[in-house]
């Protein structure tokens, strides 16, 4: 199996529910087995227009699917739960990345992986450090605590809000 680290992010519609019903999903994907989940992590939208904030959080899926097979199965998630595509950057019911995908590099027309916005985007590399540790290491070989140095924290706020419901917590779900 293949580790993939899915960035998992909202801001409307019950953001905090839109994540847990989206974990709900993905732990239910063929082939594959949630290993890690973050807490959910508050950020300012980037984006147009005045949004509300988001919610965002990082899992890491053991998994047997293909990158495009994975991407797909994400994307059916979010059509379930009413995402709609329609100003790049605007308001979501929900978006799924995949982050990371092994040591793969991938750049299709549809997917890219590593993500390409993932060094500059604060709302998925603390909560990738959360439940990853700084020492992972991406396919170019640059470790996490490389990127974390130089990508503050800024207005980004751990909340504690769990995504996972009963006996499943943040952290290693062995």
């Amino acid at each position: 199996m293949m580790p993939a680290y899915i960035g998992l992010g909202s801001n409307l519609q019950e953001p905090i529910q839109q994540l847990r019903d989206a974990l709900e999903a993905i732990a239910a994907l063929p082939a594959s087995r949630v290993t890690q989940v973050s807490c959910a992590y508050r950020s300012k939208a980037v984006g147009p227009g005045d949004q509300p904030d988001y919610l965002n959080a990082v899992i890491c899926l053991q998994t047997d699917l293909e990158p495009a097979t994975l991407l797909e199965s994400l994307q059916r998630i979010e059509l379930a739960q009413g995402r709609v595509r329609t100003i790049r950057w605007g308001p979501r019911t929900l978006d799924l990345d995949i982050l990371l995908y092994g040591n793969e590099r991938l750049a299709t027309p549809t997917l890219t992986i590593p993500h390409p916005a993932l060094a500059r985007r604060n709302f998925v590399l603390y909560p990738l450090l959360e439940i990853s540790g700084p020492n992972l290491l991406l396919p170019d070989g640059t470790d996490l605590g490389t990127l974390i140095a130089r990508c503050p924290q800024g207005d980004l706020v751990k909340t504690g809000l769990r995504l996972t419901r009963d006996a499943l917590v943040p952290g290693d779900l062995n």
